[in-house]
């Protein structure tokens, strides 16, 4: 090659180089603020849901994750950062603490949320038909689904008198979780025992309480670490030979006896497409926050053998799903 025309390309990759960041830097960028941990299956289908609308990362936006893996008190500093950075809009998933940690950050930056809590309880928006302000959504309203998983595991065993509930104590909404599940064990003649875990090691301590104390059952509560660690949880109940309820039907994929919830990939894919509607004018305040339309039950039948019970006919037909 001639001197010259290595010089001639040099300064159009020279010149080239400044024009391609300053267009990446154009790109709208849809900041990613997660409760959860890299590779999770909510934010897969929300960015699939961005791809179906026409939004792709790189193209005409560009993806900015930050992730706090279950430790629930870096949120706050994870959103300051989204807004420093400038973002377009936040999408926070996992649980309520996401969507909280953006509210706190910003008033201004448009705010989509996806999780398992009350968003009027837990004050996210004022009204599910008029949110309002900066933040809108979907909520599956796990935590208040404790009264049918309940009743469920009544059928399922009848003689059901005390109930474990593992919950997270680290996790902003579990008191009020706490609370509404001893409502819902009242009002169906149960007695409940709270354990707590907030990491892995306190799970087997947990398990090895509730075997001591004979409970008849375990309702596993809506919590983003919880899901993380979904295989050990099921593995610990069929080791304790506890009957456990779990809030979502990927505990059941993983073996768990069975699970209570909403149609969480839905969900997800309807954050996705109000994403999509924001990054095109809407506002966020004339956007409804979503809810469940579906409610799905599976059952998992080896794990029944294997804790030796026999499911009954009538609740195997009702289920949505069940796993040989």
């Amino acid at each position: 090659m001639r001197r010259r025309d290595f010089i001639g390309i040099m300064v159009v990759g020279a010149t080239g180089w400044p024009l391609t960041i300053r267009a990446q830097q154009r790109l709208p960028v849809v900041g990613i603020l997660s409760a959860t941990a890299p590779g999770t299956d909510g934010v897969s289908i929300f960015k699939r849901s961005l791809n179906e609308m026409g939004y792709a990362d790189g193209v005409n936006i560009k993806l900015e994750a930050r992730w706090a893996s279950g430790q629930y008190d870096r949120l706050p500093g994870l959103a300051a950062e989204l807004v420093e950075r400038n973002v377009s809009i936040i999408f926070a998933e996992g649980n309520i603490n996401a969507a909280l940690a953006a509210k706190g950050a910003t008033a201004k930056i448009p705010i989509v949320f996806a999780n398992g809590g009350d968003p009027i309880r837990f004050g996210l928006v004022a009204s599910l038909n008029r949110p309002e302000a900066n933040v809108t959504g979907v909520s599956f309203f796990l935590s208040t689904l404790g009264g049918k998983r309940l009743e469920l595991m009544q059928e399922v065993k009848p003689t059901i008198a005390l109930v474990g509930f593992l919950v997270n104590h680290e996790n902003t909404v579990t008191e009020q979780d706490v609370a509404d599940m001893e409502k819902a064990a009242r009002s169906v003649g149960l007695r409940l025992k709270v354990v707590k875990a907030a990491n892995a090691d306190e799970f087997n301590s947990a398990f090895a309480s509730l075997s001591v104390d004979h409970v008849d059952a375990v309702l596993i509560n809506n919590d983003t670490f919880f899901n993380s660690r979904r295989a050990e949880i099921v593995a610990l109940a069929e080791r304790y030979g506890i009957p456990a309820s779990y809030p979502a039907k990927s505990f059941v994929y993983a073996g768990g006896l069975l699970s209570y919830g909403g149609d969480v990939v839905e969900m997800y894919r309807q954050a996705g497409i109000y994403a999509a509607r924001i990054l095109k004018g809407a506002k966020p305040g004339d956007l409804p926050v979503l809810q469940p339309t579906k409610f799905e039950f599976a059952i998992n039948l080896k794990a029944a053998k294997t804790l030796g019970l026999t499911m009954p006919p009538a609740l195997l037909a009702r289920a949505d799903e069940v796993i040989e």
